[in-house]
């Protein structure tokens, strides 16, 4: 039975947002930023796999046809030539215009300011983050704080994920323009969710900022991507992305 239960676990879509043993590919994307990110990696994985390919039938070639000692030299005194100079010239530089566009089209996009929705303040502390939703006051007039530390081995739960469980989860809804607030309070941290395509350093004395609209609901998992410390590793995110009705019932809990 446990090893069924593992083996379910592992199908799940609920951890489909996670990163599983062996695995090679990217996560299932949330974001348009995501698309956009796998997209550019499989234009320039074709140009790759092309480039490859000459070049390995070229090497190919040469090895079979100039293998034997009765092949003597070939074009002894050739030592220009303009037509093979302008291919191996102007051919490289045109694939680079092609990788550079939608390159730098993606970049742009990635970096377009866009009027929030809703903003999320995050801080990266050795070795846990703190969040602030500056956006929703309580009676008291604060605004909803929590931190989010990792869950302890000991104390996982069956199905929960071993490094990446926190105890207080980020919890935003779906198709929102949502902007994160990204700084550090003691060294440089890197709030990173792969499945959103968000990598954000953060930096002590300085805030970054990206924006996000996430188009399903999901729980992502994301990891610190910057040594900081001994406990690096041990400093997991976890943001769940709920309906509106959901987030809305979050909320009045919180404050």
């Amino acid at each position: 039975m446990a090893i069924f239960t593992s083996l379910l676990s592992l199908v799940s879509p609920l951890h489909c947002d996670a990163p599983y043993p062996w695995q090679i590919g990217f996560q299932d994307g949330a974001t348009p930023t995501f698309e956009g990110i796998v997209e550019l990696h499989d234009t320039i994985f074709f140009y790759l796999v092309v480039i490859s390919f000459l070049v390995f039938w070229m090497l190919s070639v040469i090895m079979i046809k100039f293998s034997s000692n009765k092949v003597g030299i070939v074009h002894k005194y050739h030592n220009h030539g303009t037509l093979i100079e302008l291919i191996w010239t102007i051919t490289p530089a045109l694939i680079l215009i092609a990788i550079a566009f939608p390159s730098f089209k993606l970049l742009y996009l990635m970096d377009e300011v866009i009027s929030p929705t809703m903003t999320v303040k995050v801080a990266g502390h050795q070795w846990y983050w703190s969040y602030e939703y500056s956006d929703f006051v309580s009676a008291d007039g604060e605004s909803i704080e929590f931190d989010s530390y990792m869950v302890p081995e000991s104390d996982l739960e069956l199905g929960q994920l071993r490094l990446l469980e926190v105890d207080n989860r980020v919890v935003v809804p779906v198709d929102t323009h949502i902007r994160f607030i990204v700084t550090g309070q003691d060294v440089i941290h890197d709030w990173a969710i792969p499945s959103l395509g968000v990598k954000m350093d953060a930096v002590p004395g300085r805030l970054n900022q990206t924006s996000v609209i996430i188009q399903r609901e999901g729980v992502y998992y994301g990891q610190c991507s910057e040594i900081c410390g001994v406990y690096h590793a041990f400093m997991p995110i976890v943001v769940e992305a709920v309906s509106l009705e959901k987030y809305l019932s979050w909320l009045d809990s919180q404050v």
